[in-house]
């Protein structure tokens, strides 16, 4: 199985913490070039210095924030001209904040599909050239498992998820004869900063301890625990890598068998 990504690079967003950060450590084990996306420059100089160098690797960051696409274009289009082509493109952005979907505002849904679809929208589209000029492209983007199963409490998630979902897979249709495939992977309840904050909401709001929320949590998950961000990133590897050629325009859940539905 070839899994090795030597001379590939890869563009990974939300690339500081969490799963993020878990990708782009697992793609510069394979061998990738890594350009990390975020917007706390410290934090991208930190996770760089974190990343594996030993077979040649040469690794840079992108800081910019997603709430200003329009900067995220600008900056793209004098990093594509620098560093064409980019091989994988990795679409991470942290969700909305939880609630439930009857009391949001409509700026919250504007907001969500900015730094979500209208950003991914913009990176694909400066990556696809250089993707179909060398006749390989792998475009993998984190989502959610509420594409398949709506989850409580995360409205605006919930609609802004799908919406993601369903654009990646009409880009699936469209890129394929390019070689290149569009995939999601939906990670499930992930050891993360995320996670960490929906527990303790939901634990307030319900008047509950942290830790009664917790195994309630894991009590519906198959596997009995949460992933760790790794776990995920393995998923993702596997889908930028040459040993994934032939899959394309899939919802591929990581989440221990806890979504229902298939």
């Amino acid at each position: 199985m070839n899994l090795d990504l030597k001379n590939k690079r890869a563009l990974v967003c939300g690339s500081t913490q969490g799963i993020g950060k878990a990708v782009a450590i697992e793609l510069a084990n394979l061998g990738a070039n890594v350009t990390l996306v975020a917007r706390n420059e410290e934090s991208l100089k930190q996770t760089k210095a974190e990343l594996n160098t030993s077979v040649g690797q040469i690794h840079s960051y992108l800081c910019v924030d997603f709430s200003e696409p329009d900067k995220l274009k600008i900056l793209l289009d004098y990093y594509i001209q620098r560093y064409s082509p980019v091989h994988i493109l990795v679409n991470n952005t942290g969700g909305p904040p939880s609630g439930p979907i009857a009391s949001a505002k409509t700026d919250e849904f504007i907001s969500a599909f900015n730094n979500h679809l209208i950003c991914n929208h913009i990176l694909a589209q400066a990556c696809i050239e250089g993707m179909k000029n060398v006749g390989y492209g792998r475009i993998i983007n984190i989502i959610s498992t509420s594409v398949k199963a709506p989850l409580p409490n995360l409205g605006v998630s919930n609609t802004i998820r799908a919406a993601v979902a369903n654009w990646s897979k009409t880009l699936a249709g469209e890129l394929g004869k390019f070689n290149i495939t569009v995939n999601n992977v939906l990670p499930g309840a992930t050891n993360t900063g995320r996670l960490e904050s929906i527990i303790n909401t939901n634990a307030a709001k319900n008047h509950l301890e942290i830790k009664e929320v917790k195994s309630k949590m894991q009590h519906e998950i198959p596997m009995g625990r949460f992933a760790e961000a790794s776990e995920i990133a393995s998923a993702v590897a596997f889908l930028a890598s040459p040993a994934a050629s032939y899959i394309n325009g899939i919802n591929l859940p990581v989440d221990g068998g806890r979504t229902s539905n298939l």
